[in-house]
């Protein structure tokens, strides 16, 4: 990275259920909290990057615009499906790094309370006669036909293949992660969900998807994110309490899928996983070992597994024995999701990236209260969409 660039303000909603507010009132709540946590006020921004899947406009920036200053600056609307977020912190990132401003604001925010399972689209009505439809000349639906397109489905069956090639990935495992979550969970005030589940109220939940139960599924919830980005040249010009609670952006990537064969039919979220983990890595001149701490794209407990091998947080087909070594939990040597992950602090699709990325950096200011992680110095935020895309940024402690 050419010039250097921080985390200048950062702030998230309470994710849940928000019935009096639309997707503007969320995200102007985050954004002018961001700027507020920043020290800056709208008039200093030189670019803002928003995105909301649900927000139902592809205008959804001058929306919120309207609501928290119209400064004439350019706008970016962006949509990476669950990388939504990353996306638009990305994006500020690389105006930033670009040299076309020096002070930027990312928003994500969505409203998916009630919005129920999602998954593929509405299935078309069937008749006797089957015609060829669509790009790839469809006859008929393949959902429930030839495996699931439904989002429970489709990462169920990567956990489970995991299970299949390395051995020791089994229902009781994947439960085990949701506990350590939920537990998690207990100490984050923002989360969606702050109850503690014994691993028998796991198990013997719903099954949505084997393996997955209920408790093991991200849940779909309202809530927004900002983040105030700034340049080192604008950094370094400010108050020392501003330079002190700023947070090093040391690696922003964002990868897509390369071409694979089976990922031309089934979702691969490991390569594109593994390659922005690597060009993380290198961007920053860290490497696993130097992470405090994780927070990466449990959308299902069964993914959270695949993820600690995808992020190189464990050797290569050994996830199973990195969890079983308790390294993930809070008092471990790698704490991931101490947030409560997206099982518990919920999944508000837009607004992830960034707030993965909050987690983190309170933790760096010694601002997450009781469950903060001592001394934490650099961690890894990471989220994924399905499509695919994939957000990794490595965040430092400001050394003032």
């Amino acid at each position: 990275m050419t010039q250097d660039v921080w985390i200048l303000g950062i702030s998230m909603t309470k994710f849940g259920k928000h019935r009096g507010k639309d997707t503007v009132d969320l995200a102007s709540e985050a954004a002018l909290a961001a700027l507020a946590d920043a020290g800056v006020g709208m008039t200093d921004i030189e670019v803002l990057a928003a995105g909301s899947l649900m927000a139902g406009t592809s205008a959804f920036g001058q929306q919120l615009q309207k609501q928290i200053g119209q400064t004439g600056i350019p706008v970016y609307n962006v949509a990476n499906a669950c990388a939504t977020g990353a996306t638009a912190l990305r994006t500020v990132i690389m105006a930033i790094k670009a040299g076309e401003a020096d002070l930027g604001l990312a928003v994500g925010v969505e409203k998916l309370s009630g919005a129920g399972l999602l998954g593929p689209a509405t299935r078309r009505k069937e008749s006797d006669t089957w015609v060829p439809d669509g790009r790839f000349g469809a006859v008929a639906p393949l959902d429930g036909r030839i495996g699931t397109e439904s989002m429970p489905g489709v990462f169920a069956q990567i956990g489970l293949e995991y299970g299949h090639k390395y051995g020791g990935a089994d229902f009781e495992l994947f439960a085990r992660i949701s506990e350590k979550n939920h537990a998690h969970s207990t100490l984050n005030p923002l989360a969606a969900y702050s109850k503690r589940f014994t691993l028998e109220e796991i198990m013997n939940d719903v099954m949505i998807a084997y393996p997955n139960t209920r408790p093991m599924c991200s849940a779909n919830c309202d809530g927004a994110a900002a983040a105030v980005v700034v340049s080192g040249t604008r950094l370094r010009a400010l108050p020392l309490e501003q330079r002190r609670r700023a947070v090093k952006i040391s690696a922003s990537v964002l990868t897509s899928d390369p071409w694979r064969e089976g990922c031309q039919v089934l979702p691969d979220v490991n390569t594109l996983t593994r390659q922005a983990a690597a060009r993380a890595y290198e961007q920053a001149g860290l490497g696993p070992r130097d992470l405090d701490l994780v927070e990466l794209h449990d959308c299902f407990a069964t993914a959270e597994l695949v993820h600690y091998d995808n992020l190189m947080l464990c050797e290569e087909g050994g996830a199973v024995d990195f969890f079983n070594s308790g390294a993930t939990w809070r008092d471990g040597k790698t704490p991931v999701n101490v947030s409560g992950g997206l099982e518990s602090k919920g999944h508000p699709i837009a607004a992830t990236g960034i707030a993965n990325v909050w987690e983190i950096c309170h933790h760096l200011r010694g601002e997450a209260g009781d469950r903060q992680i001592e001394g934490a110095r650099a961690g890894l935020a990471h989220v994924i969409g399905l499509g695919s895309a994939c957000g990794v940024h490595v965040l430092e402690k400001a050394a003032v």
